[in-house]
C-alpha cells in the first residue's frame, strides 16, 4: 500500500503528535506512525504514571499528619492496588484524548515500525514485511528514547527493576535500592518512600540533581533524609547477589564498602535516544549516541528531514519536544520558526517539589557574569506555614549591573507552578526591579518569589530565618 502527504512522522510521542497536530492545523496533510501507545513513554509509561502514584502517596502524607490540621482519622493506609487501577485509567484517558484530537484534526494514524527508505520516504513494516510506503515533502522524526542500562554485576531479575516496570509492581516491596539521584530517581525514591517502603538512594555524585543549582541538590538530600530515605552521594552500586527473596548490594564510597539487604534495586541513571534501526545512517543523516544533531529550526543535514524531542538529545523533557514538535512542523511548511532553549523549566516532583529554570548561580559564574543572588526560605512565608510545609527555599540568580534575571530555582510545594514566573521573566528578559514591582497575592507561595528579588537587592522584608537554613 503506497500513501502520501505533505508530512510524515516517525513516532507518536509529545514531540510527534503535537507536531502532527500543529501541522494539520497549518493545512497539511499528515500521516503519523507509531508503533507502540500514542502518547509515548511520557504519557503511557513516564510523566502521567508516575505522577498519578506520586498524587496517591501525597494524598496518604497528607492523611497522616492530618491531626496536625485538628483532623482525626484512623487506620490509613494505602490500598496500591486501587492506586495503581487509578494510574490506568488516567493514563487511558489521556491516550484516548490524544487518539481522538488526531482524529478530528484529520491526521491519519499509522500503525507499525517506520524506517526512512530515503529522505521522502518512510517505509512501514509488521512482522518483518512493508505494509505500507509513505512519500512525503517532509519527514519529522520522532522516535523518542529508552533508559540506559547500568551492567550491575550480579543484578538481575527478579531483585531488578526498570523504572517501567516499577510503575507496574502488583505490590509495594518492604525495601527498594534506587540507583540514580537525578530527577528519575528522586521522583522514584520520593514515591516509595512515602508509600512506606524502606528506600535508599545512591548518587555516583558529590550531591543529588547534579545538573541543577547546588543548593537545590543540598536541600534536596537533607528533605530526603528527613522523611527516612538513606540517601548516599559520591557512591556507587558496584555490585550484587541475589539470595531468597532479597539481594545484597554492595555500595562504595572513597573510603570504603558496605552492604545492604534490600527487596528490589531499580536504576535510573538517564536514557538514550532511539536512533537504532530507522535507517539514518542509510539516507546520510548526523548522528551520534548523543541523538541526530539538529539546528534552530530542528533541521537535520538531510533537507526535509527534521528530529524532534528525545531522539535529538539535549534536555530530554515532554514540553521540550513539543515545542520542538510545533517548530519542526512550521519549518517544514515554510512558515519561520526557531527553538530557543534559555528559557526551559526543569521539574521534580519530589517532596517537598523543585523546578528551576535558566542559569544556576555556579553556571552564571562560570559564563562571566557579575552574579547577584537573593534567597528567601520558606520558614519565612505565612502559607508555607499555614500548609506545615516550611522545608524549602526560592533563589533568585541576576546579572549584577542592571539586575537582568538569569535563573530562578525554588524547592516548595507546587514549585511546578510556580517557575511559570520564571520563565515568563527569562523569556521576556525582566530584571529584579520588575519582579519587585509586581504585585503578589497574599497569602501565597508566590510572595517567596518577590522576596527574593527583595534580597537581590540587599532589601528583604519578611526574613527572619537565615536563608542557607532549610
Amino acid at each position: 500500500m503506497s500513501s502520501n502527504a505533505d508530512l510524515a512522522i516517525i513516532g507518536g510521542g509529545p514531540g510527534g503528535y503535537v507536531a502532527a497536530l500543529r501541522g494539520a492545523q497549518l493545512g497539511a496533510k499528515v500521516i503519523l506512525i507509531e508503533r507502540e501507545q500514542l502518547g509515548g513513554v511520557c504519557l503511557n509509561w513516564g510523566c502521567i504514571p508516575t505522577k498519578a502514584l506520586l498524587w496517591s502517596a501525597e494524598v496518604l502524607a497528607l492523611v497522616k499528619k492530618a491531626s496536625t490540621f485538628g483532623v482525626l482519622t484512623e487506620r490509613t493506609h494505602l490500598d496500591w492496588p486501587a492506586a495503581q487501577a487509578r494510574k490506568q485509567e488516567v493514563v487511558t484517558r489521556l491516550v484516548k484524548g490524544v487518539e481522538k484530537l488526531l482524529s478530528r484534526a484529520g491526521v491519519t494514524v499509522v500503525r507499525g515500525t517506520a524506517r526512512l527508505a530515503s529522505h521522502r520516504t518512510v517505509e512501514v513494516t509488521e512482522v518483518d514485511r512493508v505494509v505500507e510506503r509513505i512519500t512525503a515533502d517532509s519527514i519529522i522524526v520522532a522516535t523518542g528514547s529508552q533508559a540506559v542500562d547500568l551492567p550491575i554485576q550480579g543484578l538481575k531479575e527478579p531483585c531488578s527493576l526498570s523504572s517501567k516496570s516499577a510503575l507496574s509492581l502488583e505490590e509495594l516491596p518492604q525495601s527498594l535500592l534506587v540507583v540514580g539521584g537525578g530527577a528519575v530517581g528522586v521522583e522514584f525514591a520520593t514515591l516509595f518512600n512515602l508509600c512506606g517502603v524502606q528506600v535508599t538512594l545512591v548518587e555516583m555524585l558529590p550531591r543529588l540533581v547534579p545538573t541543577l543549582d547546588h543548593d537545590i541538590g543540598k536541600a534536596l538530600a537533607w528533605a530526603l533524609s528527613e522523611q527516612g530515605v538513606a540517601v548516599h552521594t559520591s557512591a556507587r552500586v558496584t555490585r550484587c547477589a541475589a539470595g531468597g527473596h532479597d539481594c545484597r548490594v554492595t555500595i562504595a564510597t572513597a573510603d570504603r564498602e558496605h552492604q545492604i539487604d534490600v527487596e528490589k534495586v531499580l536504576v535510573a541513571v538517564g536514557r538514550r535516544p532511539n536512533v537504532e534501526g530507522i535507517g539514518l545512517e542509510d539516507i546520510g543523516v548526523n548522528y551520534d549516541n548523543k541523538g541526530i544533531q539538529v539546528d534552530e529550526t530542528m533541521s537535520t543535514s538531510v533537507a526535509g528531514v527534521y528530529a524532534v524531542g528525545d531522539v535529538t538529545g539535549g534536555i530530554m523533557l515532554a514540553h521540550v519536544a513539543s515545542h520542538q514538535g510545533i517548530v519542526a512542523a512550521e519549518s517544514a511548511l515554510g512558515y519561520p520558526a526557531e527553538m530557543r532553549y534559555d528559557a526551559v523549566p526543569k521539574c521534580i516532583f519530589s517532596h517537598p517539589e523543585v523546578a528551576s529554570v535558566g542559569l544556576s548561580e555556579e553556571e552564571a559564574r562560570r559564563r562571566g557574569y557579575d552574579v547577584r543572588v537573593g534567597k528567601f526560605p520558606l520558614l519565612n512565608n505565612g502559607m508555607a506555614l499555614v500548609r506545615g510545609e516550611t522545608a524549602g527555599f526560592v533563589k533568585i540568580v541576576a546579572e549584577a549591573h542592571l539586575g537582568r534575571v538569569l535563573g530562578l530555582h525554588i524547592v516548595a510545594p507546587h514549585a511546578s507552578d510556580l517557575i511559570l514566573e520564571g520563565t515568563m521573566a527569562l523569556t521576556m528578559e525582566a530584571t529584579l526591579d520588575e519582579f519587585i514591582a509586581t504585585i503578589h497575592p497574599h497569602p501565597t507561595l508566590s510572595e517567596a518569589i518577590a522576596e527574593a528579588a527583595l534580597a537581590a537587592e540587599k532589601r528583604a522584608l519578611r526574613i527572619l530565618t537565615r536563608p542557607d537554613r532549610q
